[in-house]
């Protein structure tokens, strides 16, 4: 099978729901990243395969449709959008990486975008007559009992593993600390937009900030919790073939997965996702040189960095999404920009992995 590698990878600032990017449609965030891409990979838009975008809060119908017409690209080029939740930006990757293994493709665009401030509103409908009844979250199993809200699962995790509030706020802190040092090297990374060019969440986050934060379920607080936000990014993914032509540096795909684990315990689904994907590819953790692990909570990151024996060191070296912000559809997509970046200016093994409600765990390793 061919070999894939990214060759560019973008995205925009974060910023929280209602903030910088409230005005901007999925449209409006995703159409600078791909142009952006396409400049830095030295391809025209008739080049392009495929578009592949997950998206989870949006309209419905087909966003990466209208994401491709919007960013200039051929009528050809279908569009295929992909919702699985927060793991949706990192199965985009994997999605376009085995249509270039197959040899669909020789050149495929894949990511994610979210506009959390532009949301629909959502209703349950009834046949008996009752009124429509509005919800937020869609159930992500059959079982009532076996679907727990974000914060309740991340507080039941935190008691599982035996980790307080302040092991949680620490890590939130080292985030923050980590981002704002960064933050000039991870320019690269960026696409500025609406006026936004850097993250816009990112504080001088200290242990009083921490305590005064307010709780939303046992040691979970919003100091501890990624802010729900806005935000795209992509990469461009290419063949051996397009990689011999071109002759430019790339970082090649070694392996990835997606597997499901116990619903009410989505915290810890990467944990044997990463597992497989390391064993397939015959890497440890130890022979890893970075990981970017999502930090949807400060427990969750914690949880997977243990349970996959990845050494904290290496986790999130620049910051993670508790200092950015949780843009759901875009956000594994950012790992792997972020890791792609990393690896292009000091080489070695990079991991992505992230989890999803209903128990998702997806991982990405990248040499």
């Amino acid at each position: 099978m061919n070999q894939t590698h990214i060759i560019a990878a973008r995205r925009t600032p974060v910023a929280p729901r209602n903030g910088a990017l409230a005005d901007l449609s999925v449209q409006d965030l995703a159409a600078p990243v791909i142009k952006q891409v396409l400049r830095d990979a030295g391809l025209a838009g008739d080049d392009i395969g495929e578009v592949i975008v997950a998206n989870s809060l949006g309209l419905g119908g087909n966003p990466a449709r209208i994401i491709a017409l919007a960013s200039g690209l051929p009528e050809r080029v279908a569009g295929l959008s992909v919702d699985r939740q927060c793991v949706g930006g990192l199965d985009a990757i994997l999605l376009g990486h085995a249509m270039i293994q197959s040899g669909l493709h020789d050149i495929v665009i894949a990511g994610g975008v979210e506009s959390y401030s532009r949301r629909p509103l959502r209703q349950r409908t009834f046949s008996d007559g009752r009124p429509p009844i509005a919800y937020d979250q869609a159930p992500f199993t059959p079982w009532p009992n076996r679907d727990p809200d974000m914060a309740q699962s991340a507080a039941d995790l935190s008691r599982h593993l035996e980790l307080s509030q302040a092991d949680q706020d620490n890590w939130a802190i080292n985030s923050h600390c980590r981002t704002l040092k960064f933050a000039e090297q991870t320019q690269a990374e960026l696409v500025p937009l609406a006026g936004l060019e850097k993250d816009a969440f990112t504080r001088a986050l200290t242990q009083r900030h921490c305590e005064r934060a307010p709780k939303l379920c046992g040691t979970i607080t919003a100091a501890n919790m990624a802010v729900a936000a806005d935000g795209a990014a992509f990469v461009v993914l290419i063949s051996d073939k397009v990689a011999q032509q071109l002759g430019t540096p790339s970082v090649g795909i070694l392996g990835g997965a997606t597997l499901g684990a116990a619903p009410e315990q989505p915290g810890l689904a990467p944990v044997a996702a990463i597992a497989h994907v390391l064993g397939r590819s015959g890497i440890s953790p130890e022979d890893l040189t970075q990981a970017e692990i999502m930090e949807a909570f400060a427990v969750q990151a914690i949880a997977c960095q243990r349970g996959a024996n990845i050494p904290a060191q290496i986790v999130n070296p620049q910051g993670g999404a508790l200092a950015r912000g949780h843009p759901i559809g875009a956000s594994g997509a950012i790992l792997a920009v972020r890791l792609f970046h990393q690896l292009s200016k000091a080489g070695g093994t990079g991991l992505a992995a992230i989890a999803a409600a209903g128990g998702l765990g997806t991982a990405l390793l990248l040499r």
